[in-house]
Formats: C-alpha cells, structure tokens, sequence
C-alpha cells in the first residue's frame, strides 16, 4: 500500500514507542502517531514517508484502546509537555514500565524482568520547580507558558496541572504588575525587551517559596514595590533576580542578587535537609524521589564498615541518605554551588565522614582509583540524561567495588552503560522502574549491578556468526551512515544530525565533537523524520 502524504490507511496501534508516539503496521512498515494508546484502531493520515517507516496524525479514532481518556488539559496538544493526558495513569505505567523493559532487552541484551514500576504518589501538580518563558500573548499582554515542541514558540497557559496553583498564580499577577511598571518581555529574535523567564521553585515538605526574575538586564522596574507585593499575596520566602543579558538559549545567567529574603529556601529530602536557590539540581517530584531513594538505598545494602563513593552526586542527597549505614562517604560533582551546598548540608547533620569534590566525574573517579588504598565497597552513579562516559565506567570497574547503584532518567542510556559494565563483570541483577514525571514520557531507573565471582561463575558463549562481523558493521562512520540514510529514505543528513542522535543513545566518541564553537551559538535540531531514520541506520550497523 502506498503511503505518499496526505494518505488515510487504517491502522491499529500495536504499542507506545519511548517518544510517547502510537506505533502500528501497514504491510509491514512502521508508522509512528502521536497521541494514541496502544489498542486503538484509527484512521490515519501519513504526514510523512520515510521509506521504511512512517509519521501520520489521527484522521478519525474508530475505536479507542484501554487506557484512553478525554484529555484533561486544553492546551496538552500543542504544548507538548505532557504526551500522556489521553491515557489513564494505570496504562500511562505499563507503557514506561515496557520502555525500561524494551530498552534492557533491546540495547543492553539481558534476558532479565524489570520490576513492576513504582507509580508517583499522585500523577497531578507534583512539581516543586518550572521555568516559565515570558512573552507577549495574542492580545498584546505578556503571558507566560510553555514553548511547543521544537520550538521557542510559546504556548501560553494559565492552569498547568503539573505544578502547584499558587506558580500559576504568581505568575499571572507577576505578568500584570510587570506590565504596569513598564517591563517588556524579550524577544530571541531581536535580542530586546527586559523579562526573559519566571523561575519558580517550592520546599515540598518545609512550604517555603522562591521566585526569581531572570532578566536581559540589570534590574527592574518598580522592583521592590513589586517584589512586595508577591511576597505578601503569595507568601514567598525569597525573590531574586538573576542577570542574563547573553543571546542564547541557556535559561539562568552566572549573577543573581537577592530583592527579599535570604536567598534560598529550605526543605527536607528523604530525611537529608537542604538549602536551595536556583542552580542547584534537585528533583522536581519531592515524594515520588523519596521512593527512588529508599530503592536505592535497599540496593546498596550497605554496612557499617563500608565505603561509599557517590557519583554525579549534585547536593549529596542520595549519598547523605545513606549515611548512617556506611563508615565513610565520598561525593564527586562538577557544578560548584551544587558541591557547596553538599558540603553545607554535611555540616549541619554533623556528617564528619563525608567529603564532596568539584571535579568532572571521569576525571575524579580515575584519580581515585589510581590512589592507592581508596577501594569504595559499594559505587552509586546518577548521571545525567547522556549517562556515564567510558572514563568514568573503566574507572569504576578498576575500582572494584562489591556493588554498584545506578540511577538514571534515561532508560535506553542506563541498558547501554549496563552492558558495558556487564561486559568488564558487573552483572545487572534488579531493574526498579519509578515514575518520576507523571503524565510526560520520562521515567527513572535504579539498576543493582553486583560483581561476577570469576572463581566459580565463568560463562563463555560464541556465536561465529557475531565472530564474523566486519568494522563496518560494528561501528559504521558518519558517511556510511549519511549514504545509508540516502538510499534507504531518499533524506539528506549532515553529520550534526547525526551526532545529536548518537548522543541521544549515548555513543558520542569525543565529548566536544560537533559542538557549537562559541556558547552563544545556536545549532539547528534534527527533524523528527531524520531522527527516525538515523536511529534506523544505527540499528542496521548495530550500533544501538
């Protein structure tokens, strides 16, 4: 069957796929839809052919799929932040959980079952941060929202059920009384105007608020009359200001000055207390992370006698919550204030054997392991969405610690570094997933890996048939992959698309290949047709 654009096939919708897109069959070719649930049959028009795949949108829904409902939020569609408000939360989990489960059977090739997924303790208004862009609405008012996906456009909405209604709210009135002092909202295109974004960030279990301006200058107009008034109306505990006049698309600058209040606010997270302002990392959903951590720490298993070393560590929460139950913690973090605040918050639970360093990851782990006597018992690595660098795994297996705990906010990402470390003796024993981010296509991981005994577990398995694979096939470069990409789906890729896919599954060679030369530059995003047909070449060359 033909499918040019503009088609209208009839489909039935066999699964989800990892982006939150339905996926069915026409004679054999995939066709990828957006806003379906697995079950649903559905008359669908293509939009694009790709050759051996295809996107389509849903012309007509025949039948809905278990799962489906009326979505509950009008401006979901074009928003795009949340892919999921058409399912109910229950199908919403079995579909995350099956991307965790495709990921470590597909890319990390284990023949294990993940653990049933921990759900959020509620799928509505769980976030304790946003980032809110200002601009100016159809009729002429700044407004905030969210930009549509690939996109700086933005969406506006005054009702987002993913935070708490007192961040709409002050959001709104923060619009109005900017307006009427005269602040105008930025513009990317021309570089002008003066309010950029509202960052908005809440102490989940201490209550305490933080609103921060960030602005393409130096102050505000009327700043303290209106930093008054929203702290009175919304009871915020700190107002700052933060100064980012640099044309690019880094939403916080480097210089930040207080208007009211200390600063910072203060909370608890999973019994560790800490101080915030708005560059530390900090997960978004306070009780849903309170359960990835008992997991965590149940995995670790730790003793009193052990040693723990914890990588990407940020503020040291994860490994302060483990604290009592280990003789010595050691935390690695790149970003200053993030170890700054680690230690801080060390010092005041009185944690004197706990140490923080400000060193890449890679860097830090290999001049641990070279250091004579420093053998950790148990590893946790939590890295971000472009998981762990070869650095850093050689140097965590050189280690050699009893157990290693990995979190990680990428499913396909943590099954590839998993295979890495089964490959150099660390088995993945137990796969948690924990849903994090309700209603959007994230999902955390916690993966216990432990320690082949080599004295009385050695498995060898050939396959002659891998045994004859050529370098071609294992690693194909970035002009086999542009001329596959060619012939099979008529598409023209540079070399940028590329490494933005390979980047997205993690096997980036060089940390610096194919990044802009300047910070200030902008670089064009790979469509979502070519995503799909480079991430094609990459399975056929068998590189994920």
């Amino acid at each position: 069957m033909s499918l040019r654009k503009n088609t209208v096939v009839p489909l039935e919708i066999e699964s989800l796929s990892s982006d939150g897109n339905g996926v069915g069959r026409v004679d054999g070719q995939a066709v990828f839809v957006p806003g379906c649930a697995a079950g649903d049959r559905i008359q669908a028009r293509i939009v694009k052919d790709c050759g051996r795949y295809a996107f389509a949108i849903v012309d007509q829904l025949l039948q809905a799929g278990p799962g489906r409902v009326e979505p509950d939020c009008p401006v979901c569609g074009p928003c795009g932040g949340c892919c999921f408000r058409h399912l109910d939360y229950a199908a919403e989990c079995r579909a995350k959980e099956g991307f965790v489960q495709d990921a470590f059977t597909r890319i990390g090739g284990f023949d294990l079952t993940v653990e049933p997924i921990l759900p959020a303790p509620s799928p509505l208004r769980y976030r304790n941060k946003v980032q809110l862009p200002v601009g100016t609405g159809p009729d002429g008012h700044l407004t905030t929202g969210f930009y549509a996906g690939r996109s700086h456009r933005i969406v506006p909405c005054s009702n987002c059920l993913l935070q708490p209604e007192w961040m709409d709210q002050a959001a709104q009135k923060a619009c109005r009384l900017l307006e009427q002092a005269g602040a105008s909202a930025y513009d990317e295109t021309t570089g002008k105007g003066l309010v950029r974004h509202l960052f908005l960030r809440q102490g989940w279990h201490s209550g305490q608020r933080l609103l921060c301006f960030v602005i393409n200058g130096d102050a505000l107009p009327r700043e303290k009359d209106i930093a008054a008034a929203l702290a009175e109306e919304f009871s915020l505990t700190t107002i700052l200001v933060n100064r980012n006049t640099a044309n690019t698309n880094v939403i916080l600058g480097r210089s930040t000055r207080t208007l009211l209040g200390p600063g910072r606010i203060e909370d608890t997270l999973a019994g560790v207390p800490i101080r915030m302002g708005i560059h530390e990392f900090y997960q978004v959903n306070t009780p849903a992370a309170e359960q990835l951590y008992a997991v965590a720490r149940q995995y670790a298993a730790l003793r009193p006698e052990d040693r723990l070393l914890d990588v990407y560590c940020g503020m040291g929460t994860i490994g302060l919550s483990m604290y009592a139950d280990c003789a010595r913690l050691t935390g690695i973090e790149v970003v200053p204030q993030s170890v700054d605040s680690a230690r801080e918050v060390a010092a005041r639970m009185g944690a004197d054997r706990a140490e923080f360093f400000c060193m890449d990851a890679g860097q830090a782990a290999e001049k641990l392991a070279r250091q004579e006597g420093y053998k950790p018992d148990v590893i946790v690595l939590d890295p971000p969405r472009k998981g762990c660098d070869a650095a850093t795994l050689d140097a965590v297996v050189q280690m050699s610690p009893r157990t290693l705990v990995m979190v990680s906010c990428n499913p396909a990402t943590a099954a590839r570094d998993a295979r890495t470390l089964a490959e150099k003796g660390y088995q993945p024993r137990r796969v948690q997933p924990v849903d994090l981010f309700p209603r959007t296509k994230h999902v955390e991981t916690v993966v216990l890996l432990s320690k082949l005994n080599t004295k009385q577990h050695i498995e060898v398995e050939l396959n002659l048939d891998e045994l004859d694979l050529t370098a071609a096939e294992s690693k194909a470069t970035y002009e086999e992959i542009r001329e596959y990409v060619l012939e099979h789906t008529g598409l023209k890729v540079s070399h940028l698309y590329i490494a933005q896919v390979k980047q997205k599954y993690g096997i980036i060679e060089r940390e610096n290949y194919n990044k802009p030369k300047s910070e200030n530059s902008r670089q064009p995003k790979c469509p979502p047709e070519k995503e799909a047909a480079i991430t094609e070449a990459l399975k056929h060359f068998g590189m994920i």
